[in-house]
């Protein structure tokens, strides 16, 4: 199964310039937990991710202003992407590699057009992936760098 296929394809954005407190309103507002970082909602030339648990650990964690502190500031750059093209396995594959439980869809232009999520691994996947996924994702993550998305 190609990953056009199985990916969301109702994406929400928010701008590096967006404060803190707007992504979040936006996560609340689309029940999601994660947002692309687009340069701009016409080109949605993606430019990062940002993720509810960044919010938490980056901002209230530190004590910083969500109303302040712009997206740019807590986003991860140059995020994890895959194709529409791509195979859901490669997708699958990506999210155990890299620990993360989101991956957005890019096309050749650079613009999301679509998100994959652990939750749309699930309807596709056989049971023995999803728990290789799942525990894939789920290992202690020693040596995780600061402001990576993964949740």
């Amino acid at each position: 199964m190609l990953v056009k296929d199985a990916m969301s394809r109702k994406v929400v954005f928010c701008a590096p310039s967006d404060t803190a407190q707007e992504g979040a309103r936006i996560m609340k507002t689309h029940g999601v937990g994660a947002l692309p970082v687009v340069s701009d909602l016409a080109s949605a030339r993606i430019e990062g991710i940002v993720t509810d648990r960044d919010l938490c650990c980056r901002i209230v964690a530190e004590a910083k202003l969500a109303e302040t502190t712009k997206i740019a500031d807590v986003m991860t750059r140059n995020p994890v992407t895959c194709a529409p093209e791509n195979t859901l396995e490669d997708c699958e594959s990506l999210m155990q590699k890299h620990q993360i439980r989101r991956v957005p869809v890019v096309d050749d232009k650079g613009r999301c057009v679509g998100i994959v999520a652990q939750t749309d691994i699930v309807a596709y996947a056989s049971v023995a992936e999803i728990a290789k996924t799942l525990g894939e994702i789920s290992k202690a993550q020693k040596g995780r760098a600061a402001g990576t998305y993964a949740d």
